[in-house]
């Protein structure tokens, strides 16, 4: 294991994940395992908290199974709240001006990792 791996955590392999789709994945932020979204697309993936900040919900409409407006953001199956995928920005909804809660991913040798400190 190298140094950089030391710190991070597997998560997915990256061909488990569609291009241009999403995946669910359990991580462990901050001490508590927590469902995590992640977007594809091509050899990059973001991530962020599977909660929804207007309400506090998955954003899921079932486990592993996202929304995708025609215009090309993460949608919340509870309350219809969307997403940007580039930078987690709420552009439409109830929580307008909030934005999805980041994690740290990075992709080395096909799989997409957890940066678990540092």
């Amino acid at each position: 294991m190298s140094v950089s791996d030391a710190s991070a955590t597997a998560l997915i392999a990256l061909e488990r994940i569609a291009d241009g789709g999403f995946a669910e994945a359990e991580g462990c932020i901050d001490g508590d395992h927590e469902s995590l979204v992640l977007y594809r697309e091509g050899d990059d993936v973001r991530g962020w908290l599977n909660i929804c900040p207007h309400a506090g919900r998955r954003l899921d409409w079932a486990p592993g199974q996202f929304l995708k407006s025609k215009a090309g953001e993460l949608v919340c199956a509870a309350h219809g709240a969307s997403f940007s995928l580039v930078d987690g920005n709420c552009v439409a909804g109830p929580c307008k001006g909030d934005r999805l809660r980041a994690v740290p991913l990075h992709v080395r040798d096909g799989q997409v990792f957890l940066r678990t400190s540092g």
